[in-house]
């Protein structure tokens, strides 16, 4: 590397560890899971979640959320920490990703694994909306906070 390159110039631009991105991931999808699993309890969603593994228990849904949680966290940290350099970028980015993710969640995969008709929009869906966008802003705010270098924090 070049003493003229863009990266010699920042050297943490584009090295943020795999460990640290997996940190971000996790954590963020855990704060996002925690704040969107609250709102899946109040609609009483979490015993469908627990439906896609044959249990009804809103505790089993609570654990499958958070565990989804966590993977779509990382599905977002691992290869894309480079875009979350700050916490508007963040939470927009995030807006994208929790849109994005409700349509493949709700709308498609969970309908799918269940038997029930795909991309059926209701009142429910338009509720499912709110709580993956509001998921996707706390995961990419998060994220942020934990990928940022401490000098910066």
């Amino acid at each position: 590397m070049s003493a003229t390159s863009p990266v010699a110039h920042q050297p943490h631009a584009f090295t943020h560890h795999l460990g640290r991105r997996i940190s971000a991931g996790t954590i963020g999808g855990i704060a996002g899971g925690l704040v969107f699993g609250v709102l899946m309890a109040m609609m009483g969603m979490l015993p469908m979640i627990a439906s896609m593994v044959g249990s009804d228990s809103a505790l089993v849904g609570f654990g499958i959320h958070l565990v989804i949680s966590v993977l779509i966290g990382l599905g977002l940290t691992v290869p894309f920490a480079g875009l979350l350099k700050s916490y508007g970028r963040g939470a927009l980015i995030g807006l994208a990703y929790g849109a994005l993710w409700w349509v493949l969640g709700p709308l498609l995969i969970m309908p799918t694994m269940l038997g029930m008709p795909v991309f059926m929009i209701d009142a429910t869906a338009g509720w499912s909306l709110m709580g993956h966008l509001v998921y996707g802003i706390i995961l990419a705010v998060v994220a942020v906070r934990v990928l940022k270098p401490a000098h910066e924090r």
